[in-house]
């Protein structure tokens, strides 16, 4: 499409500015099951986005259809837009920031140069490796998957802004089975590095995820010490995200509002937005309003500093945009609880009575952002002086996301993301309320 000529006849319409957002998405994905190649899928989608203020109202479009055709449709759609808003705030279109950080490592081309056959053998392997771990293995399933974005950002006023990203992602699901209990377990790896991908290191962690559970009862009921394990801890983390959004706290809906400058979490939390990793398709130097991001630490040794922003909630707090406004409106990029100095293995060590807690059920359900409150069906091992005594499973664990935080006593190394890029090590927790039998 000319969005040169998208922008003339807009103006000539009447509508003030306009910017276009395209996406272009390729996505590869092989599934193996049972020694056969069950899924193999090669995708690519083009998404146009387009906004622009017609009288001081925003009006919006998308289209998958994207030619010169199109323009007046486009054009059509957003006067049209435009109109039902009834709201009085202020709108914008940003002319741009002078300077966008180079942020290196978003694309490598290796991830693409990889044969199929390659990856296709590699999942068979991969799944041969996990079934040979252990007899109680009953069925795995192995999968691949890698993709890239390009994008661009355009606008009337001048601005034009472009980024290529990839990334892949390998890992198991897994089924173990002793003929009386069947648990099943995840494990996976990201990255846009090919070489990243450790065959042996996924079937092992995936293998003894799964076998580990076996055998998993309740345990007593009561207040017990805990070891939240990253990815419980960052599953926990996700429904959370809202209470940091400026949006929210404008709307009084977050736990968060009037609380800047004030300590909500132990000493040892810090809670960083960090849109200059590597390897994450989150990563960019710049957010879907052509904002230039930047590193932050929202909690920073306990204390929070500040709300991720998009221009709408600037205007409204006197402030800048943190370059968190994208098209579905204000979310993080990369965030995650920092990694402190605590060994995993130590943490269990120090344990007179607790549980591992490694998996939470329910967090869509079960965690209140709003209150904070939390509730979870959850699985992990009993603890007794510093060892493991058996698996746990069918109990609940409860308490309030800032109460937790502020009973941190230990961050471990083990800084891991899920899939959206939510990532947290493991926390020792002085204690939660646990509900078994």
């Amino acid at each position: 499409m000319n969005f040169d000529r998208l922008f003339k006849e807009a103006k000539a319409r009447g509508i003030e500015d306009i910017q276009i957002y395209l996406a272009n998405d390729n996505e590869f994905e092989i599934e193996v099951l049972k020694g056969e190649l069950e899924k193999y899928t090669i995708a690519s989608t083009q998404k146009l986005s387009v906004k622009g203020i017609y009288d001081s109202k925003m009006g919006n479009v998308e289209t998958e259809i994207i030619n010169d055709d199109m323009i007046d449709f486009i054009v059509d759609s957003i006067i049209a837009s435009a109109k039902t808003v009834d709201s009085e705030d202020e709108v914008f279109i940003y002319k741009g920031d002078k300077e966008y950080k180079e942020v290196e490592g978003l694309f490598n081309p290796e991830l693409d140069e990889v044969d199929a056959k390659i990856k296709i053998d590699n999942m068979l392997d991969l799944e041969k490796r996990v079934m040979g771990k252990d007899k109680r293995i009953r069925m795995v399933q192995a999968f691949y998957g890698d993709g890239s974005v390009n994008v661009l950002i355009q606008n009337s006023k001048g601005l034009k802004l472009e980024k290529l990203v990839n990334n892949g992602m390998m890992g198991v699901y897994v089924i173990a089975s002793d003929g009386k209990d069947q648990r099943t377990a995840f494990e996976y790896t990201q990255s846009n590095n090919y070489s990243d991908f450790d065959l042996e290191s996924i079937a092992t962690k995936g293998a003894e995820k799964a076998v580990a559970l076996l055998g998993a009862e309740p345990c007593d009921s009561g207040e017990y010490e805990i070891l939240l394990s990253n990815e419980a801890s960052a599953s926990l983390l996700a429904p959370y995200l809202s209470m940091f959004s400026a949006e929210m706290v404008q709307r009084n809906l977050s736990l968060l509002k009037g609380k800047v400058g004030e300590v909500v979490g132990d000493s040892k939390i810090t809670i960083v937005d960090d849109p200059f990793m590597k390897k994450s398709t989150r990563s960019g130097a710049f957010d879907d309003e052509g904002v230039a991001t930047s590193y932050k630490e929202l909690i920073k040794d306990g204390v929070l500093t500040g709300y991720l922003h998009n221009l709408k909630t600037a205007k409204k707090d006197n402030t800048k945009s943190t370059g968190n406004g994208f098209l579905r409106g204000i979310r993080p990029t990369n965030f995650y609880i920092k990694p402190g100095d605590l060994n995993y293995d130590e943490a269990v060590k120090v344990m007179e009575k607790g549980l591992i807690i490694t998996d939470l059920a329910g967090t869509h359900a079960g965690a209140n952002p709003i209150s904070g409150d939390f509730s979870l069906q959850a699985s992990g091992f009993l603890v007794e002086d510093g060892k493991i005594v058996r698996p746990v499973a069918l109990i609940t664990v409860a308490g309030n996301y800032l109460t937790m935080l502020q009973n941190v006593s230990g961050v471990c190394d083990d800084l891991k993301f899920n899939f959206r890029y939510i990532g947290s090590p493991a926390l020792k927790i002085k204690s939660l309320v646990v509900s078994g039998k």
